[in-house]
């Protein structure tokens, strides 16, 4: 059985929130991990979103890898291939947004027959649920601009300018142009109208205008049979209905059903986001946490026996029904203290190797219920635990769902919610372990 949607996300929990709004759209959805080594079994699966590593890698190997994808979704029978990145478009100026989409574009079109779509991409990046919307071009974060949002101090690929259209102009030598909300409010055929005109002109990525639910279900059913569609997760809550109108794809009864969660719950961050400062916070004052620090976890391996002794005491105590949290955590200037000191790339490494230890120790050791906040970190945890596929449950919050994979040597699946940093209400980390109850 070919399966609809192959989608290709540039980090971890970015292809989890993708495929959390597949699920809840009505495809049953498998995240995996890498490009598989083989066909893999997907007879009850509609959509496989592969998640690689690449938002922040160098362009080169960011291509390399998005190509392998693309080659193992199309041997799957994709009839459409989604390239996911982050609604807040995260990137530098030499890439990965726009050289990804580029490299796929052009192995698409020389490797299929010309069709609808075929000459250029949209790049559709919001998610108005979670209050990322686009405007003129430029991105905002709920109301502020993507450069006055907390995005501007991003440890690796920090946002200064919302302006989409002159922020992706910088990352590909191709033609960059906007459909506007003025053209979505006329509907779809307005639209595909809209986007062959700028075909014939030479456009090859198009920025679109999304405010609201509307603008994205007009978007979806002007690019639906486009071989190639880029953005972040909202346009795939509206794409499950275009592929039924096509018919395509057939109405499912629970598409999200995991099987009983088993074991101690643990939540490990890494992200330094806002939002997720809130979290560690609002965790903190209900339940117990131990924060880690780069400068220190560099010193000597003693933080870590530190923080896996107090995981245990907590997780094999009286009080062991409750979630415990392990956090890296911290506000800009001790970040920025931590990169001065061990450098950038140095200072998230030792947080991510701290983190994947832990997770391998305490995943061995019981714990059958982990959320892991933060892209990096999350990517980490996967590679740790050797996750090579993970089915899509119910959404925690918009952009997060619970998932589950099997494990060698467990009977149970391991329950595990992969958080983007940005993403959850303040209380993320204690209702999570509600709503998987």
């Amino acid at each position: 059985m070919s399966i609809i949607l192959g989608a290709i996300a540039d980090d971890f929990t970015g292809a989890t929130d993708l495929a959390n709004n597949l699920v809840r759209a009505g495809m049953r959805c498998v995240q995996v991990i890498g490009v598989p080594p083989q066909t893999l079994a997907l007879e009850d699966v509609d959509a496989v979103v592969v998640a690689l590593k690449s938002r922040s890698c160098p362009v080169d190997q960011a291509i390399e890898d998005s190509l392998a994808a693309l080659e193992w979704l199309q041997g799957q029978g994709a009839r459409q291939i989604f390239f996911k990145y982050c609604s807040t478009f995260d990137s530098t100026d030499a890439g990965n947004i726009g050289p990804v989409s580029d490299a796929l574009l052009e192995r698409i079109r020389a490797t299929s027959e010309e069709r609808l779509g075929s000459r250029q991409t949209v790049m559709v990046p919001a998610f108005p649920t979670n209050r990322r919307t686009v405007y003129q071009g430029h991105l905002f974060v709920g109301d502020r601009l993507l450069n006055d949002s907390g995005m501007e101090h991003h440890p690796l690929n920090p946002m200064r300018d919302a302006d989409l259209v002159r922020v992706l102009s910088r990352q590909t030598p191709n033609r960059v142009g906007l459909a506007s909300r003025e053209v979505l409010v006329q509907g779809v055929e307005a639209l595909r109208d809209h986007l062959a005109r700028l075909a014939d002109e030479g456009v090859r990525h198009v920025i679109c205008d999304t405010l609201d639910e509307a603008d994205l279900a007009v978007l979806a059913g002007a690019v639906a049979e486009y071989p190639l569609v880029t953005g972040g997760s909202g346009l795939g809550q509206s794409l499950p209905a275009e592929y039924r109108r096509l018919g395509w794809l057939e109405e499912v009864t629970d598409a999200g059903r995991l099987a009983p969660a088993e074991g101690a719950a643990l939540v490990l961050s890494g992200s330094c986001s806002r939002a997720t400062l809130g979290q560690v916070e609002h965790f903190l004052e209900r339940h117990s946490g131990f924060g880690l620090d780069p400068l220190t976890l560099a010193e000597s391996g003693d933080q870590l026996a530190e923080a896996q002794a107090f995981a245990r005491a907590h997780l094999q105590g009286e009080r062991r029904d409750e979630p415990v949290l392990i956090y890296a955590s911290a506000a800009p200037e001790r970040v920025k203290q931590a990169q001065q000191v061990l450098g950038a790339e140095a200072a998230g490494r030792v947080v991510e190797e701290a983190m994947a230890s832990l997770a391998r120790t305490l995943v061995g050791e019981g714990v059958g219920r982990l959320v892991v906040a933060g892209g990096e970190t999350s990517g980490a945890v996967v590679s740790a635990l050797d996750i090579q596929q993970l089915r899509i449950g119910h959404q925690i919050d918009p952009g997060v769902p619970w998932t589950q994979a099997p494990l060698a040597g467990r009977a149970a699946p391991l329950s595990l919610a992969l958080k983007s940093g940005n993403f959850g209400d303040v209380d993320f980390f204690t209702r999570a372990f509600e709503v998987l109850a």
